[in-house]
């Protein structure tokens, strides 16, 4: 039931006891803004459509060249009254954040540390330089179980020479 239903019902004398009534006006059709719904459309198969403002394009992020940066921070270094630096931002659409790391960059290295080089871990090292590591720590590894073997072996000779068991047989076979 219509609040204006009710209101009129209530200044008739009429009681209300809580049970709801259905008009079939009141909640079958929505409520329009004058504008013609998206599903009753007209489609003009001759003139394109204004894409809907209502849906938006997967945002792309932004890129600034190395100039660009360079010259933004040299303008904000510029300005001298408050607010100036605010509207150079808004002008801009960037964010204070970005102006502080720029500014950071351009003042630890100058024109060439704005550049945009590749994101992630930067390899210092070249590929001879990688191999030769490589190399070193395979030595080493090997070294280490050499050792442990030539110490296993001491032992065992060790523990011949106790229990009284000739090992000649093998060191001829060793030296052979």
């Amino acid at each position: 039931m219509s609040i204006r239903n009710r209101r009129k019902r209530e200044q008739a004398g009429e009681q209300d006891f809580g049970v709801l009534e259905w008009s079939g006006g009141e909640r079958s059709e929505p409520k329009r803004n004058g504008r013609t719904p998206k599903s009753a459309a007209v489609v003009d198969r001759g003139k394109p459509h204004p894409p809907d403002p209502e849906v938006l394009e997967k945002p792309s992020r932004r890129r600034f060249t190395t100039e660009y940066k360079a010259r933004i921070v040299q303008e904000a270094d510029g300005c001298t009254e408050m607010g100036q630096v605010g509207a150079l931002l808004r002008r801009e659409g960037l964010y204070s954040s970005q102006l502080a790391q720029w500014r950071k960059q351009y003042r630890a290295g100058g024109y060439a540390s704005l550049g945009n080089g590749k994101r992630g871990r930067k390899r210092k090292k070249s590929a001879l330089e990688l191999e030769n590591e490589r190399l070193q720590r395979q030595v080493s590894r090997l070294e280490s179980r050499l050792e442990q073997a030539e110490a296993i072996i001491d032992i065992q000779k060790k523990a011949s020479a106790m229990l009284g068991i000739p090992l000649k047989a093998l060191e001829s076979d060793e030296t052979g």
